[in-house]
């Protein structure tokens, strides 16, 4: 493809898309029971940050799939052609709760589109707004932030994050495991093989093993700070630092700090993979 023939991925950015779904009880049983949580999740009850996710799902026939999973770009998405998608990070202004056993809106609008060069390669940043309505109400909205990224060349060094130590007020270890994996990969209809398929994992994208999800710590942070303080956030955001892979256990941790809770995900050697902070 020569120059001339590149998209203009900038004349993405407007590009909306509408979606209805009816936010039903089982997708929100079947992520308790993923937490490890008996359901007890009713009909007009909140629905727990973060859970949005378990609704508004692209049913994309697998001829419409790329190679690592995901829905092919150059539709909704911008047709970047980097060939590994990760989630970046997000940040959520939380309005009305969403209640169970209703219908919402989901009406998602592409904000911008960036192509850098990084010490792995070239890189493109793609955020999306989604404001999610309810009865005519805004109850969140959100801003959702994608990185592609190169294939890892054969041989190189990998540039490992260095561990850094943070004082915290409290900490919880998570203990993942592959069914845990495969049933949020279900419940959200995420087909990327990096949390299913090990080989593809380490030997095509070039990770250590199996990863845990991004979206899955985000939310594991939250539920956190929700269950130290009893109260509901107003804002969020969170971003994703370095990958978590391998099945090893890690500590998800948190620091008070006026109206705020700082939040980290910790890797069993010291890295953090994620920073968090959720404003109550």
């Amino acid at each position: 493809m020569t120059i001339k023939d590149k998209p203009d991925l900038q004349s993405w950015i407007g590009q909306e898309m509408i979606m209805e779904d009816k936010l039903r009880l089982e997708p929100a049983h079947f992520m308790q029971a993923t937490l490890d949580r008996k359901p007890s999740l009713n009909a007009g009850d909140p629905l727990p940050p973060l859970w949005h996710w378990l609704y508004f799902l692209e049913a994309k026939p697998i001829s419409e799939l790329g190679r690592e999973g995901h829905p092919k770009t150059g539709r909704f998405l911008p047709p970047v052609e980097l060939p590994r998608r990760m989630w970046a990070g997000g940040r959520f202004e939380f309005i009305n709760p969403l209640v169970l056993g209703k219908k919402a809106t989901k009406h998602s609008t592409i904000t911008s589109v960036m192509e850098k060069e990084g010490r792995s390669g070239k890189l493109c940043f793609v955020t999306i707004k989604h404001n999610i309505c309810q009865e005519g109400q805004s109850a969140i909205i959100e801003e959702h932030d994608i990185v592609y990224r190169e294939d890892p060349l054969p041989g190189a060094p990998k540039s490992e994050p260095k561990p850094t130590s943070v004082l915290v007020d409290f900490s919880e270890t998570i203990h993942p495991s592959v069914v845990r994996l495969f049933r949020y990969s279900a419940l959200t209809f995420n087909g990327h093989r990096i949390h299913y398929d090990v080989d593809y994992a380490r030997n095509v994208e070039g990770y250590e093993g199996l990863v845990f999800h991004g979206p899955l710590t985000a939310t594991l942070l939250i539920d956190l700070a929700l269950r130290q303080t009893g109260k509901q956030p107003k804002q969020y955001s969170f971003r994703a630092l370095a990958p978590i892979a391998g099945i090893k256990p890690f500590e998800i941790a948190g620091k008070e700090v006026d109206d705020s809770l700082d939040l980290w995900a910790l890797r069993n050697d010291g890295v953090i993979a994620m920073s968090a902070q959720v404003v109550f």
